[in-house]
């Protein structure tokens, strides 16, 4: 019988995504990736915001994100298995 992946923090649900943080984010991670489970972006946003706190919360509410390097903006879609997202804060210049 096929059980859920558990995320790296133990919680069920969704499949396993690589998420890499970039500038800002990386620093209020406290990493530069990760693999947590997560069925959408969503709950990819709320799981990452759980598991490193409000200093990455807040930082999330201006970043963009590339799901398998394609830009995102619908975060109830389904994240492909094993996809990677990028979390991009804004950049200066640009």
């Amino acid at each position: 019988m096929a059980t859920d992946p558990v995320a790296v923090d133990g919680t069920a649900g969704g499949q396993m995504i690589l998420v890499r943080y970039f500038a800002a984010a990386r620093a209020a991670a406290g990493c530069p990736e990760e693999k947590i489970a997560a069925a959408t972006l969503d709950d990819l946003v709320a799981t990452i915001g759980a598991r490193h706190g409000q200093r990455l919360t807040t930082v999330i509410g201006a970043c963009s994100f590339l799901i398998d390097g394609v830009a995102n903006h619908d975060r109830g879609a389904a994240l492909p298995a094993g996809a990677t997202v990028d979390v991009l804060p804004p950049f200066a210049g640009g």
